[in-house]
């Protein structure tokens, strides 16, 4: 039997996966997660229900891939020069996408649900946190090829630090906006990069106090 003829059933849409999930965005918006149905969101996108359950398998697949997919869209690790014009653009991006309604909203319905829900928090970090560790590896390597960050041998520890990179720049960004309800404006990124980068004393590796370095400064060894 050929290969053509043992394959069952048409193609996925890449269309209709769009339609799908951006439906999912809005409904979680309105109705919030309890009032959130599969058939509320087939009917939005206007596709079959049966579509929705032969691409995923619970509600809890279907919007975190739904966010998942706004973060893998608008989240770049963009090359700006240097450490710390790339860590400034980062944390502004994410401040931006973090206040559009259909992704801060959306997401902190998920991580509320994800509280009392294990399979939901595994979906979260797989779909969501693990694939966004990726601007900072990239963000870590090209500082590396300009000079301004050394090699880490230690492959452990190197994903050691990049979890914690990661945590302290979404945390912060999430908190300034969700807890704090302050804005993300280029001013509060800056300090915030400095303050990542330098450290509380402002200080380089020789112990001397710095203020906020130009975009080609040599950056502490230690920082990101």
């Amino acid at each position: 039997m050929s290969p053509s003829a043992r394959r069952t059933g048409r193609p996925r849409s890449a269309e209709a996966d769009r339609a799908i999930l951006g439906a999912t965005r809005a409904a979680l918006v309105e109705l919030g997660w309890a009032k959130l149905t599969l058939g509320d969101v087939a009917a939005r996108a206007g596709v079959a229900k049966t579509t929705l359950y032969r691409r995923w398998a619970s509600k809890c697949e279907l919007v975190v891939d739904a966010i998942a997919a706004v973060f893998d869209e608008h989240l770049e690790a963009t090359d700006r020069g240097s450490l710390h014009a790339d860590v400034e653009a980062v944390v502004i991006r994410l401040g931006a996408l973090l206040e559009r309604p259909e992704t801060g909203t959306a997401l902190m319905a998920v991580i509320a649900e994800a509280m009392h829900d294990e399979a939901l928090r595994r979906r979260v970090r797989s779909a969501i946190v693990d694939r966004q560790k990726r601007l900072v590896m990239v963000g870590r390597e090209r500082a590396r090829l300009r000079g301004e960050l050394p090699r880490e041998e230690d492959p452990a520890e190197s994903a050691r630090n990049a979890d914690l990179i990661f945590d302290t720049v979404a945390g912060a960004v999430l908190h300034r906006l969700m807890v704090s309800a302050e804005p993300v404006d280029p001013r509060w990124a800056r300090d915030f990069t400095d303050l990542l980068l330098y450290g509380l004393t402002g200080a380089d590796p020789g112990g001397a106090a710095t203020g906020p370095a130009p975009d080609g400064a040599q950056k502490p060894a230690g920082s990101v």
